[in-house]
């Protein structure tokens, strides 16, 4: 049962139907997939650094390939997801990345992987501009922190899943099936995504209760907004800042977290699975506590503002221990100093994924979170290349660390400074004025 008020003012009390949470767990299990095969390299680094003989530098740099791949798809997916719709586009997406992702295992040189590694960025980065297209399309803005810490939390069961079946398939068939199995799941979730997913004003599984609801907030323009025009808005710049910022951490966690253990704790491919797995369950609790924290302060009275940057800073100062990571001898210390950054980092990114779906209308969301993301991914080189070059000269972790430890809190100053209030962007006003 809940008590409601449409978007004429009309209030309603009863029950609503639960179909929107259909798609959420659509969106859950297509990020799920793309951590799985993102997650892949990082686990089997340290084996494939003996045996392929990269050095640090050129692990680095394999990683930058990625990230690139990733910035141009991002910049362009979202502008496509928005011309033509989730359903088609991010279909493409994941059959392009389940092969990007298959097809390392036909790599054997640093060049090679680097090929592969940028193929499977282009493809996997239509994942979050789609996801954040579809939370927009299908919840109300008091819902869509909650849902979209459950998608993201995708990323976790991905990076749990990851390190439970990778060492055993690389160890018992080689580290080639490997990315051919955990590449070929995705296609699985084609079935399930056409079956069940399509628009809410043309789906015939949702209720008009349901669909009244999903669109109890003002009415929207639907038309296309141009992309250069979103570079203007203050809101455009907060967001890509943001994700500029603190993306590059997340990316650093991914790739050089199984090196550290091996590194600073001798943890082998048949040991470091674990460790892992308890550290992205532990970033699983971050990402749905962050999007639940602030979307029951919303529902307790609290603004978005508030809401949203409350608990982000929160989230932002659960970050700060990390620079101590480096300095811990006892390994489960570590893992768990490691673990609630992540979590962090994972409630954090929920909530930033929201604000842009806060400020900005549906129609321009895929844009703006495709902008933000080619911020994050341009901000991800950068951390790739420093830290294979600071890990090449000086083999340790602790500068990385601390740069993790406090870029939240710099990001959160940024986009307090350039939205005070969390000010919806006026691209609605401005082109009714036009």
């Amino acid at each position: 049962m809940a008590d409601w008020v449409d978007a004429e003012g009309q209030r309603h009390t009863g029950r609503i139907g639960r179909y929107r949470w259909v798609v959420c767990a659509l969106l859950f299990f297509a990020t799920t997939v793309n951590y799985i095969d993102r997650q892949v390299l990082g686990i089997l680094a340290p084996d494939l650094q003996r045996s392929i003989g990269w050095t640090e530098i050129e692990y680095g740099n394999i990683v930058v390939a990625f990230q690139v791949a990733y910035a141009i798809g991002l910049l362009l997916s979202g502008r496509l997801l928005d011309k033509i719709g989730t359903k088609l586009g991010y279909a493409a997406a994941l059959v392009f990345w389940s092969l990007a992702a298959m097809a390392h295992a036909l790599a054997t040189t640093p060049f090679g992987f680097g090929a592969a590694r940028f193929a499977l960025g282009l493809g996997e980065a239509a994942n979050f501009p789609a996801a954040i297209k579809s939370v927009a399309e299908w919840f109300p803005k008091k819902e869509r922190a909650l849902a979209t810490g459950i998608f993201n939390a995708g990323t976790n069961v991905g990076a749990v899943v990851a390190p439970a079946v990778v060492p055993f398939i690389a160890l018992t068939w080689g580290w080639q099936w490997a990315f051919i199995l955990t590449g070929a799941f995705g296609f699985t979730w084609l079935i399930f995504w056409f079956w069940f997913y399509g628009t809410p004003e043309n789906h015939a599984r949702l209720s008009k209760t349901e669909l009244a609801y999903i669109r109890s907030d003002p009415a929207e323009q639907v038309s296309a907004v141009p992309w250069l025009s979103l570079l203007k808005y203050r809101q455009t710049w907060a967001f890509a800042i943001g994700k500029f910022l603190t993306d590059p951490i997340w990316w650093f966690y991914l790739y050089w977290i199984a090196k550290f253990l091996h590194d600073k704790h001798g943890l082998t491919l048949s040991t470091v699975g674990p460790p892992l797995i308890v550290i992205y369950l532990i970033a699983d609790i971050g990402s749905i506590g962050g999007g639940w924290m602030s979307s029951s302060l919303i529902k307790r009275g609290w603004n978005l503002n508030r809401a949203r940057k409350i608990t982000m800073l929160a989230m932002a100062l659960c970050v700060t221990p990390i620079m101590f990571a480096e300095r811990v001898a006892d390994l489960w210390t570590a893992i768990f100093i490691v673990g609630l950054a992540t979590a962090a980092h994972q409630g954090w990114s929920a909530n930033m994924f929201t604000v842009a779906s806060d400020m900005f209308p549906r129609r321009a969301v895929g844009s703006v979170v495709g902008i933000g993301g080619m911020a994050g991914a341009i901000g991800g080189m950068f951390i790739a290349s420093l830290a294979g070059h600071v890990l090449q000269w000086t083999g340790s972790y602790q500068l990385m660390f601390v740069i993790a430890s406090g870029v939240y809190l710099l990001a959160l100053l940024i986009l307090h400074v350039l939205v005070p209030r969390l000010e919806p962007a006026p691209v609605d006003e401005v082109e009714g004025a036009a």
